[in-house]
């Protein structure tokens, strides 16, 4: 298999490529030691069972420029070709700033088909391609080098059966009708807020059950310090304090390094004079938050009160619409989706796009007593009344 390490060899791939209909592409990557995720490899194919497959290596070729990739992605005519491509696209658009357009995930092409949720590669590979996948370079460090053959066979075969499963269940679709569902899901993984961290938010990630103004008060702070100070860094957050260490601190509200000192939870990394000093500063900002700036977390009594009896009938008649489909019901809607509706609840995912289509349209039908479920057999039927 071929390596390239340089820009001018990754141009003439990529132009090679935008004289197909397809290119498949993979990454591998490390984030264990960073806040953003470091490509090591990647990895591309052309169509066809003999079609040319190569790798990219960043690391041997560090002087190697990607925008000839970049250039690739906005080539409209190619459709570029993912298994689960969230993490692949964070790098793409924190790196370079672009989307690969066309996309097509095969994990989420794989779901709408009758695959089940979050289907993994391996499952495909042995149900469509019907090959199999040695796994045991899966779990090895990308960013060492030189690769040895089993890493570079793991890498490549990551992209060749990957050209049998596109073009699968790119007729699949077309049989189904469902590419509307795949497009829809697709516009969220070409989001640019499904990459964007914002700091002054991360505070909400942070799980807790104290209702206290002042306590979240301090709770955003510190979060917003951290997702600030991770990102300028490229560290991971819990290199800077762990949310046990936040919630510690904002419980003792240190206003001191004596004080500060004093905390059981946060580790070494967290008591570096740039790291402390800022801990410091945003629980005083914290403790300085005017009540009306407070964050406020909706307390249980405000919930809608859930029509039990009828979250049950929605939970009999989503999975009687799934297994019609041949879809997971969790790809439909959660079992939150399900009280919300019977609270009366309307902004649900469930409720939108494909989703309403499939089975939101019946479920309000439903609440609305416009429709009701009978048995025949195993068979629930829908019947209108």
């Amino acid at each position: 298999m071929r390596t390239i390490t340089t820009t001018e060899d990754l141009a003439t791939f990529c132009e090679a490529a935008k004289a197909e209909p397809y290119v498949t592409i993979d990454t591998e990557f490390l984030r264990e030691r960073t806040y953003w995720s470091k490509l090591c490899l990647l990895q591309m194919a052309l169509p066809g069972k003999d079609g040319d497959a190569v790798l990219v290596d960043p690391i041997d070729g560090d002087a190697m420029s990607l925008e000839p990739l970049y250039d690739l992605f906005r080539h409209e005519a190619t459709v570029k070709v993912f298994h689960a491509a969230r993490q692949d696209l964070e790098i793409f658009f924190v790196e370079g700033g672009v989307f690969p357009r066309p996309l097509f995930d095969t994990q989420i092409a794989a779901m709408v088909c009758g695959f089940g949720e979050q289907v993994g590669y391996e499952t495909l590979v042995k149900k469509i391609a019907k090959a199999g996948l040695d796994k045991t370079s899966r779990f090895t460090d990308w960013s060492r080098r030189p690769l040895s053959e089993a890493q570079k066979d793991y890498a490549i075969a990551d992209v060749t059966h990957l050209r049998v499963i596109y073009e699968w269940l790119a007729g699949q679709l077309k049989k189904n009708g469902r590419g509307p569902w795949v497009e829809e899901e697709l516009s969220i993984l070409t989001d640019p807020a499904t990459y964007t961290v914002h700091p002054e938010e991360a505070w909400q990630r942070i799980k807790t059950r104290t209702s206290s103004g002042r306590f979240l008060a301090i709770v955003k702070e510190l979060a917003r310090f951290r997702e600030s100070y991770a990102q300028g860094q490229n560290v991971p957050r819990s290199r800077v304090m762990k949310d046990d260490a936040l919630l510690e601190l904002a419980s003792t509200r240190p206003q001191s390094m004596e004080e500060l000192g004093r905390s059981r939870l946060l580790l070494r990394e967290g008591r570096k004079p740039e790291i402390a000093e800022g801990i410091l500063a945003a629980v005083k900002r914290g403790l300085e938050m005017r009540p009306e700036d407070m964050p406020k977390v909706e307390a249980n009594g405000d919930a809608p009160q859930v029509n039990g009896a009828l979250a049950d009938l929605l939970r009999v008649l989503l999975k009687a619409k799934a297994e019609m489909l041949g879809v997971a019901p969790r790809l439909i809607a959660s079992s939150a989706d399900l009280d919300s509706i019977a609270a009366g609840g309307r902004e649900v995912d469930a409720l939108h796009g494909w989703r309403r289509e499939a089975f939101g349209e019946d479920a309000l039908r439903l609440c609305k007593g416009e429709i009701a479920l009978s048995a025949k057999g195993t068979e629930v039927r829908v019947v209108a009344l």
